[in-house]
């Protein structure tokens, strides 16, 4: 059975509005909301989205994803990076690789890195040179199993990709110089959507996997070996992200599709806590949508989930942590008639956070790539 994915924008993903200079103007101009304000990232090719973000400071930022979705050839990578006051197109033609990038990660500029989807036998890992991104070497890279899906990088920019070879899920850690793939998940079916490092040594992916026809929401830690934690109960279910604060205290955000249902149906938002024994549901604050990442604040507490309201898609939508309690939050009224965000990131050193989709949430022209940006 074919997954269904509401998250990372492909509900059927996009559509939008070009963003011209008036535009533009609009959105560096438009009224806050909830402290969310519209950033222009100009020059992509409709249909285009940004599918993740990341920030090594205020003055430092990149996001990837795809751009000519929708037209008559296939889509191409999007590369964008951020100079402190404004975000360029990278330049990407050098590279032989032309599919989507589907993740970015970086602590510096001499420690970011991108993974893109498969075309071919080619699933590529790619590192920041300070100017553009150029292709590096890891073991297995050609093989047709191999497939890289996520990466993460700690503070000691060691970097840790999620993936498959030899037909199992697996990590690859490395610091771009030595590569070693660490042990199998001890699961079968399963396909890994992020990596997300909590501490030197401990890390943590999520993602799902094929079960009775279907599939369930899956997050595992891996500590020197893997610790897989029960099944989310629900059905035909994917978890998109996941924050821990604690081995005993985790939360997970994605969406669920249950049963059946007629084509097109969007999914119910899942968001659930886990207290070292059971997965517990928290309410999302809407029933139709998805919760497409979660980003935590300088201690580690978890602080923004992006997510995507079926029923409002006026604004951007976000639920804000604060005092134990997730509250929805609505982003600016600007130029994007229907913006749908992808991923939210915190920017080190300061209380700001990044977001990064599209225009529309539908994958058509005139769709275009999209940023807001988090002043508290």
């Amino acid at each position: 059975m074919r997954r269904r994915r509401f998250v990372s924008g492909t509900l059927g993903a996009l559509s939008g509005i070009a963003l011209g200079p008036a535009a533009a103007r609009a959105a560096a101009s438009a009224p806050r909301a909830g402290g969310w304000q519209a950033v222009p990232a100009p020059g992509s090719t409709p249909a285009a989205q940004l599918r993740r973000i990341a920030a090594a400071g205020p003055g430092l930022a990149w996001a990837v994803g795809e751009e000519g979705q929708g037209t008559s050839s296939p889509a191409r990578a999007l590369a964008m990076v951020w100079n402190g006051s404004a975000w360029a197109r990278t330049d990407l033609s050098h590279l032989a690789y032309a599919g989507r990038l589907s993740d970015v990660a970086g602590v510096c500029a001499d420690a970011a890195w991108s993974v893109g989807a498969p075309t071919g036998s080619a699933s590529p890992l790619l590192r920041w040179d300070r100017t553009t991104w150029r292709e590096a070497a890891f073991p297995g890279k050609g093989e047709p199993d191999v497939r890289l899906s996520a990466v993460a990088v700690g503070p000691d920019r060691r970097v840790w990709i999620s993936g498959t070879r030899g037909g199992s899920a697996r990590l690859l850690l490395g610091d771009g110089q030595r590569w070693r793939w660490l042990d199998p998940l001890p699961a079968a079916g399963v396909n890994l959507y992020r990596v997300v490092v909590r501490a030197p040594d401990e890390v943590w992916v999520c993602g799902d996997r094929a079960a009775g026809g279907g599939w369930a929401g899956f997050v595992a830690r891996w500590t020197g070996s893997w610790t897989v934690l029960p099944p989310l109960a629900g059905l035909r279910q994917t978890i998109a992200d996941v924050h821990a604060v604690a081995a005993d205290d985790v939360w997970a955000v994605g969406n669920e599709f249950g049963v059946g249902g007629p084509p097109g149906r969007p999914g119910n938002p899942i968001l659930r806590h886990w207290d070292g024994s059971a997965w517990n549901p928290v309410e999302a604050g809407f029933t139709l949508g998805s919760l497409s990442s979660i980003a935590g604040d300088a201690q580690g507490r978890p602080a923004w989930i992006s997510a995507w309201n079926y029923q409002d898609q006026s604004r951007s939508t976000y639920l804000r942590h604060d005092a134990g309690t997730w509250t929805v939050v609505r982003g600016p009224a600007g130029p994007a008639p229907s913006p749908y965000v992808n991923d939210v990131a915190r920017v080190p050193g300061t209380s700001g956070f990044w977001s990064a989709g599209m225009t529309r949430s539908s994958p058509y022209p005139p769709t275009e790539a999209y940023t807001e940006r988090f002043d508290d």
